[in-house]
């Protein structure tokens, strides 16, 4: 498979809360393009790519710490990617399916994950 972009939105939570949720993927995408990093921003994001399809998180949940407040996720990319995410998310977080949409070669999924 050609290279997979994996897009990931976050609002809500601080730079911590952030910076938990993309160590979660991490393990499944490798490191992301940038870190988020700006402290003031009320959205972050992170561009993750990957040379083969990803695959969800071996079965042990993922230990990406705790969160200081709830985050809103918004997971883009193809649909292999972002059903690994979301099931990545899902064992290291409490989350709560917000929304989808799916589109020819892409999905979007919404997740609330809360500490």
């Amino acid at each position: 498979m050609s290279d997979t972009q994996l897009t990931v939105t976050l609002s809500g939570g601080g730079i911590d809360d952030a910076r938990a949720v993309v160590r979660a993927l991490e393990g499944v995408f490798g490191a992301p393009d940038d870190l988020p990093a700006d402290e003031r921003a009320t959205v972050r994001t992170a561009t993750f790519r990957a040379s083969a399809a990803p695959e969800a998180a071996p079965a042990p949940s993922v230990d990406a710490g705790r969160l200081s407040a709830p985050v809103t996720v918004t997971v883009q990319g193809s649909p292999q990617a972002v059903a690994a995410a979301s099931e990545t998310l899902t064992r290291a977080f409490s989350t709560r399916e917000e929304g989808a949409a799916s589109g020819d070669q892409e999905q979007e999924r919404q997740l609330l994950l809360v500490p």
